[in-house]
C-alpha cells in the first residue's frame, strides 16, 4: 500500500479512538487530564493526514518536500489547503491545537479549576482547555480527514 494511504488510515484510527475518548470514556471517567491526552491524539491524526497530503501531492510532482517541518507546514497551507478545501479558519484552528500541546510539553505547572486544564508556561501564562475546544479539534480534524479522503477518491 502507498505510504500516503497508511498514514491516511492511521488518521482514521486515531480519530475514531479520539471520539471515542471524548464521547464515551471522557463523560464516565470525567478526568481532565484525559483531554490533554485526547488533543495530542487529535494532533497526531491531523499531523498523519497533512503528511498524507504532503506525500501524495510529491508523488504527483505538484510540490516540493524539504527537511525542514515548517517549511513542509508552509507548503502545506500555502499550496495543499486550497486544493483540499481546508480553510483559513481551519489553519488557525490546526496552529492552537499545535500551540496546545506544545504548550502542554512546555509547561513547568498544569492544574484543574472549573472543569478546565490550565497549562502555565514559563512566563506563568495561562492557557486553558475545555471539553468544548477539545470537540471542536475532534471536528476539525475529521473535516480534514473527510476532505482528504475525498479528494484522494476523485483523483485515483
Amino acid at each position: 500500500m502507498e505510504k500516503f494511504l497508511e498514514n491516511l488510515a492511521t488518521a482514521e484510527r486515531i480519530i475514531f479512538t479520539a471520539d471515542h475518548m471524548v464521547y464515551v470514556t471522557f463523560p464516565l471517567i470525567k478526568d481532565k487530564r484525559l483531554l490533554i491526552k485526547i488533543i495530542q491524539e487529535i494532533k497526531n491524526a491531523i499531523t498523519a493526514c497533512i503528511t498524507s497530503i504532503l506525500q501524495r501531492e510529491y508523488i504527483y510532482k505538484r510540490i516540493i518536500l524539504y527537511k525542514d517541518p515548517k517549511s513542509n507546514f508552509r507548503t502545506f497551507t500555502e499550496k495543499c489547503a486550497p486544493r483540499y478545501k481546508i480553510t483559513n479558519e481551519e489553519i488557525r484552528l490546526i496552529f492552537e491545537l499545535f500551540d496546545f500541546v506544545e504548550k502542554h510539553k512546555e509547561s513547568p505547572f498544569e492544574f484543574i479549576k472549573d472543569e478546565k486544564v490550565v497549562i502555565l508556561s514559563n512566563s506563568l501564562k495561562p492557557k486553558t482547555l475545555t471539553t468544548e475546544k477539545a470537540k471542536e479539534f475532534l471536528i476539525l480534524a475529521k473535516n480534514i480527514l473527510r476532505r482528504t479522503k475525498e479528494n484522494f477518491s476523485k483523483n485515483i
